[in-house]
This record gives structure tokens, C-alpha cells and sequence, in this order.
């Protein structure tokens, strides 16, 4: 066993710690005030459950949308350059809260915010991917997640006592803003040579943008999403509400991310030994069991319990997903296979948090649009073992 490690490419070299940690900046900057932005509408604004929803969901349609050009234009151009532009215009977007002075520019802000995200997560995980050798990629993939899971676990939890102790948004906003200038400099050392840009003569077609061979991958991802969506952008006002537990939401995301970190270090030594499909099956059955706790107990034990194996559940699902989209694309194809899965990633989450919030406000409050967030989740855990694992299975090319 010795022996093999040794002969085994490095995992860690600097331009993948750099984009890790940068990634990590990113995602910090997001999760810090992302619980808090519900809270911010309703305290603000006095926004309703179905006006949050529509106005949060904003960010991920704009997401989604430059997600389906965000993969050719990484893969038709300098990636490095691709990658400074939309991190630098992410950054800088959260000087726009400032002048949130009424609900209308709020939504306007966080809905444009979306795009630079949405091009910056396809660019820095493609980026990810080139610094990677191949021997490691499975399993660089899977730590590559760790960076946002980290983020996950130490950024709303900070952002929410931050509100408690000093009570202004703005604070808040700034802190955002510090650390997506930090990653951007960060992003700025990279010393990676740059691929040749081979003209494509071939006409513009849909699988240039998305990939084609992964729309059953997607389906179920998009699946995995809409309740992952519905869950983490009312879990804060759920557990004020409902289960009257003020600070409850910090530690309902730090269980979270807890799981997904676990989950992330063991199955990398699988993917490391191409246990893709099954990684991907363990994962979205583990998930759907927690959500299935969640709804079912609605107290403080199961709604802890739920955070912890949804996490597990997600880790281990997530990086196999992942990489099934790139084993079924070539090489060139990298930031369209990359784009695709992100893509699906926000249509989930932009149909759960506009659905979820529509759900809570108009049928059975906030427990209907868990259950709806459950029900979804089935759906797609169903079709994941009818149809998509066996295309996986068909159409891999490695």
C-alpha cells in the first residue's frame, strides 16, 4: 500500500490549493449571508413567504441562464481569464446591497449577482479539473467539493451570530465583499499554462452548451436540488417559527456541512477506485432518508438528525455525479460537462425555492413545502435506478 501512494501523482499541488481555497472564499462569501437574506426581506421589507421565494430566486435564474453558455465560453477561450472576469464582477456585486433602498432594486441586484456567480463556479471548477492529473481527478473532484462544504459549515453559522451581536446587514454585506476580493487575488497567482484555443468550424449546436448524454444525470440532479433548495432557504424562518428555536439554524448548517465533509474525505478513496455509480446510488439514498426525517419529525431531534445524513447523503452523491457528467464527455468538452451538472443544479434550486415558498404560503405552510421537497426527492431517486445509472453505465467513456 506504501508503495502505491508513492507512485501516485500529488493531489495538492499549489494551483489546486489555490483554487481551493479560493473557492472557498467564494462560497464563504455566499453562505454568510445567504440564511440571512429570508430575514432581511421579511425584516426589511416585510415580505411574504411567496414574495421571498420569488425574489431569492432571482439569483438562480441568472444562474442558470449564463450556465448554459458559461461551459463553451470556458471551453472556447483562456480559461485563467474567464475565471478573473467573472470572479472579479462576483466580488464587487456585494457593494451593491448598500443601496438596497427599496424591494424592487434589492431583487434587481441579487438577481444580475447570480450571473457572475453562476460563470465563476463553471470557470473555477474546469480550472480545478486542468490542474489535476488524471490519476487523481476522481478524487480531486471529490475534495474540490470540501472547499464549499467548508464554507457551508462555518458561513451561516457565522453569518447568524454576526446579526445576532451586531444586528446590520451591511456589516455583513462588507464581509462578503472582503473575502470575494481575497479569492480574486488569490485566483490571480495561478500559474497554469493556458491550453490552445482550437477554432470549432462546426455550427453552433445545443450540445455545445449542454450535454446531451447527461440529461438523465441532470434530471436527477435538478431533483436532489429542488429539495435542497426548498430546505436551505427557509430552514432559518422554519425554525424561528415553527420550532421556536432562535439560533437553531446555525447549527442545523454546521451538522450539514459536517456530513458532506465526512462523507467527501471517505468516498474519495472510493472514486480514486472508479466506484462512480455506486457512490452516486449510496449517496441519493442516504439523502432521501434524511429528508424523509425531517418532515417526519418535526422536532428538535429529527430536524438536527436530518442536517447530518443529508449532508452524508449529498457528499457522497454530489462528486459521483460529477464525475459521471465527465466520463461521458471528451476532453474538450470539460466546461460544458462542468456547466451542465451546474445547470442543473440551480433549475432544482430556482423550481424549490419559487415552489416551496408558493407551497408555504397558499396550501399547509412551511411542513407542505417540506413534504413537496421529500416528494421530489423520491422522484428522482426512482428514476436515478430505472434509466439514468444504467445510461451512465452505457455511454462512459472511461
Amino acid at each position: 500500500m506504501k508503495a502505491d501512494a508513492e507512485v501516485l501523482p500529488k493531489l495538492w499541488n499549489s494551483n489546486y490549493l489555490k483554487v481551493w481555497i479560493a473557492n472557498f472564499m467564494m462560497y464563504f462569501a455566499f453562505y454568510l449571508i445567504a440564511p440571512l437574506l429570508p430575514l432581511f426581506l421579511r425584516d426589511t421589507f416585510g415580505s411574504d413567504k411567496a414574495m421571498i421565494g420569488i425574489v431569492l430566486s432571482g439569483y438562480t435564474v441568472t444562474a442558470l441562464i449564463i450556465r448554459l453558455f458559461s461551459g463553451y465560453i470556458v471551453d472556447s477561450y483562456p480559461r485563467k481569464k474567464v475565471l478573473l472576469i467573472c470572479y472579479a464582477a462576483f466580488a464587487l456585486f456585494f457593494a451593491g446591497y448598500y443601496i438596497t433602498a427599496s424591494l424592487a432594486l434589492f431583487a434587481l441586484i441579487r438577481t444580475l449577482h447570480g450571473a457572475p456567480f453562476g460563470a465563476t463556479t463553471v470557470a473555477a471548477s474546469t480550472m480545478a479539473i486542468d490542474v489535476l492529473h488524471s490519476q487523481r481527478r476522481a478524487e480531486g473532484i471529490g475534495y474540490y467539493g470540501l472547499s464549499n462544504n467548508i464554507a457551508m459549515a462555518v458561513g451561516p453559522s457565522i453569518g447568524l451570530i454576526l446579526h445576532e451581536v451586531v444586528g446590520s446587514y451591511d456589516i455583513l454585506f462588507s464581509i462578503s465583499l472582503i473575502f470575494g476580493l481575497v479569492g480574486l487575488v488569490i485566483n490571480s497567482t495561478l500559474k497554469c499554462q493556458e491550453r490552445d484555443i482550437v477554432p470549432n468550424k462546426q455550427k453552433l449546436s445545443l450540445d455545445r452548451f449542454i450535454l446531451l448524454k447527461g440529461w438523465s444525470q441532470g434530471v436527477c440532479i435538478a431533483a436532489v436540488a429542488f429539495s435542497f433548495g426548498v430546505l436551505s432557504t427557509y430552514v432559518a424562518i422554519y425554525s424561528q417559527e415553527v420550532l421556536n428555536m432562535k439560533a437553531g439554524s446555525g447549527t442545523f448548517f454546521l451538522l450539514l456541512a459536517l456530513g458532506l465533509i465526512i462523507s467527501r474525505l471517505i468516498g474519495g478513496k472510493s472514486l480514486r477506485k472508479g466506484l462512480i455509480a455506486k457512490n452516486a446510488s449510496v449517496g441519493i439514498v442516504v439523502s432521501l432518508f434524511g429528508y424523509l426525517l425531517f418532515v417526519a419529525v418535526p422536532n428538535e431531534y429529527g430536524y438536527y438528525a436530518a442536517a447530518f445524513i443529508i449532508g452524508l447523503g449529498n457528499g457522497h452523491m454530489y462528486p459521483a455525479m460529477q464525475s459521471m457528467f465527465l466520463n461521458i464527455a471528451p476532453n474538450e468538452q470539460r466546461g460544458t460537462a462542468n456547466s451542465t451538472i451546474l445547470t442543473s443544479w440551480d433549475l432544482g434550486v430556482g423550481i424549490g425555492i419559487i415552489g416551496g415558498g408558493a407551497v408555504a404560503e397558499n396550501i399547509g405552510g412551511y411542513s407542505s413545502a417540506f413534504w413537496l421537497a421529500f416528494i421530489v426527492n423520491l422522484l428522482g431517486v426512482i428514476f436515478f435506478f430505472a434509466y439514468a445509472r444504467k445510461s451512465f453505465l452505457k455511454n462512459k467513456l472511461r
